[in-house]
């Protein structure tokens, strides 16, 4: 969606009208209408404010772009240890302590992050305070109301249910502050329960059409999502949940009407031209060539591009380089399943390293890994001697800024084609890496994924079994596989399906392990693991493991999580314009 810069031109004619005159007179002088009233309440006005409302899904703005970005590659992924933050120690400094869980409320990342998610909640009241207004002059009819609002309603919702993620905690009751549109921010506090609220918010873009007419826009089936996972995250409830996403999948559609199913090829979801297809339960929608210079085109992404000017994808810059535990992940046994026990709860696939060409010369001999693997992980990483889309095989450390702190391998999920560079790639800027190829933040595999995890725990059925194996069937599709230029498999893929779950406790150990295969690198890890209560066991011994790695000590160094780790500090910045209203949550 487009950026849009509210009220400043009038603030400024205001200002210049102050100038003229300093009498009693004028500055008692009654203004024949407000600018809410005149120009902004109207259809067309409010729907101006809407777009600028949604345009803070993606949290990018003039002011902050990578710092902030909802795909979570940052909050998400990298906290997740699906990734490291790649380029070399000097770049972005302030992403280092978030990676190794060192950060402090100082660091500028988390303020960033804070003022782009409560900016989006301030643009929804003002859509909500101005349709206010429009309804009682009647320059909106009562139906044209309920559509501003209720988008509006379940976008502040959305944005506080992001906020809630990342600061709050209930061991200590802090959670986040609640704003709407009545709310006096001089006195707003983080001590309240906000949960009925944020369910409030969301359960009103419930009541939304299927067919909103736009793709980008809120729909029944996207709230009904966000409100399931609500209901998951913050109180637990996975039957309310499953209600919700079992509607959704059988009978969801896009916000434009289109139906909603599994791709039937993996690596098409992330095609930048198929941004929008079945898969796509809801997409950021992202723009280029339309004279913003980039930011309306992944600008929070940007910098997550094989490193290498002018003869690779985005030609900069080295962030957001997979781990090699993530990578390990993939691994799968002579039976095609991953190399977990379920019965005894261990893991053993890395018990073996995925080749990769750490230290190994361009004009070496290089062979690439001969053991089995899920066919994902090639759609999923950059590496060495495999095919990168239509860019020919990953050229390995020649595509790696520095292999010596970031590792070897290069994300791929968000990365354009060749064939694609000056069509769905900006054109003219620093770089290509401004692309249209907007971020999958609901797709369908999530929601499948989502049920499966409510069956396991509410026990119902075959314990999301049925699930799970319509992921894994179709990823088993040769078809679908990443092919050589001679039509040979790039790799030994082998991958099969589960016969069965003997428990909920052996369920959700495979439904976690998916989720990871799955939706890897997509922004959800971190998220998921506060959810299941794993950030400090899954995380320790992912961190004790990436210590191991020949660039492992030069990232991560003595880091341990410990459970002041499974949220962030709240900004001091924010506690400190708050004069201490505000309290720290640790």
């Amino acid at each position: 969606m487009k950026k849009i810069k509210f009220l400043t031109v009038f603030a400024v004619i205001t200002g210049l009208l102050l100038m003229h005159s300093c009498s009693e007179e004028f500055l008692e002088i009654t203004p024949n209408a407000s600018l809410n009233q005149t120009v902004l309440g109207t259809y067309d006005g409010l729907d101006a404010l809407l777009v600028g409302a949604y345009s803070l899904l993606d949290g990018v703005t003039d002011n902050f772009g990578w710092e902030s970005a909802t795909s979570g590659w940052v909050y998400g992924s990298i906290r997740g240890l699906e990734a490291n933050k790649g380029t070399d120690s000097g770049d972005q400094p302030d992403i280092n302590p978030l990676q190794t869980y060192s950060e402090t409320s100082t660091n500028p990342y988390l303020n960033i992050k804070w003022r782009a998610t409560y900016e989006g909640i301030s643009r929804a009241n003002s859509t909500i305070l101005t349709a206010n207004i429009a309804l009682e002059n009647g320059t909106v009819t009562q139906d044209e109301y309920d559509y501003f609002v209720n988008q509006a309603k379940a976008l502040r919702g959305v944005y506080h249910f992001w906020a809630w993620k990342l600061w709050a905690d209930r061991g200590s009751n802090t959670f986040v502050p609640y704003v709407d549109e009545e709310t006096d921010p001089k006195t707003v506090v983080n001590t309240e329960d906000i949960r009925a609220s944020i369910i409030s918010d969301i359960e009103a873009g419930t009541t939304l059409d299927q067919d909103m007419k736009h793709i980008g826009r809120f729909n029944k089936t996207v709230c009904q999502v966000f409100l399931a996972k609500a209901y998951m995250n913050m109180y637990e409830d996975y039957s309310a949940a499953l209600n919700l996403l079992s509607e959704v999948e059988s009978s969801g559609k896009q916000p434009a009407g289109g139906d909603i199913g599994l791709a039937p090829h993996y690596g098409d979801i992330f095609d930048a031209a198929n941004r929008n297809d079945i898969e796509a339960i809801y997409t950021v929608q992202y723009s280029v060539n339309d004279n913003s210079g980039g930011r309306n085109g992944g600008w929070g992404e940007v910098l997550n591009f094989p490193y290498k000017s002018g003869a690779s994808p985005g030609g900069c810059c080295g962030f957001f380089n997979p781990t090699q535990d993530f990578v390990n992940s993939f691994r799968t046994g002579a039976d095609g399943l991953p190399l977990i026990d379920l019965a005894a709860g261990t893991y053993s696939y890395n018990d073996e390293k995925v080749t990769n060409d750490q230290g190994v010369a361009l004009d070496a001999d290089y062979t690439t890994y001969a053991g089995n693997l899920d066919p994902r992980l090639d759609w999923s990483v950059g590496r060495r001697g495999i095919p990168y889309w239509d860019w020919g095989p990953h050229t390995g450390q020649d595509w790696i800024r520095d292999q010596t702190y970031s590792g070897p391998y290069s994300p791929k999920k968000q990365v354009y084609k060749l064939s694609q560079e000056g069509s769905l790639t900006e054109v003219g800027n620093w770089t290509s890496g401004y692309t249209a190829n907007g971020y999958r933040m609901i797709r369908f595999a999530d929601v499948v994924l989502l049920i499966a995890e409510c069956k396991a725990k509410t026990g119902t059925g075959d314990l999301g079994l049925a699930e799970v194996n319509a992921i894994r069937a179709r990823a088993a599709d040769p078809t679908t596989w990443v092919l050589n230029d001679d039509g040979t498999p790039a790799a030994a893929y082998v991958i099969s399906e589960y016969g069965s779950f003997g428990s909920a406790a052996e369920a959700m150990m495979a439904i976690k392990f998916e989720r990871k295969l799955e939706l890897g690198q997509e922004g959800h890890r971190y998220y998921d693991l506060q959810r299941w209560g794993d950030v400090v066991t899954a995380g320790n011994r992912i961190l004790n493991y990436e210590k191991t790695m020949e660039w492992g000590q030069n990232l991560y160094g003595g880091a341990t999580i410990g459970p002041e780790d499974v949220n962030f500090p709240v900004p001091q910045r924010q506690i400190d314009v708050s004069n201490g209203i505000l309290v720290q949550n640790r």
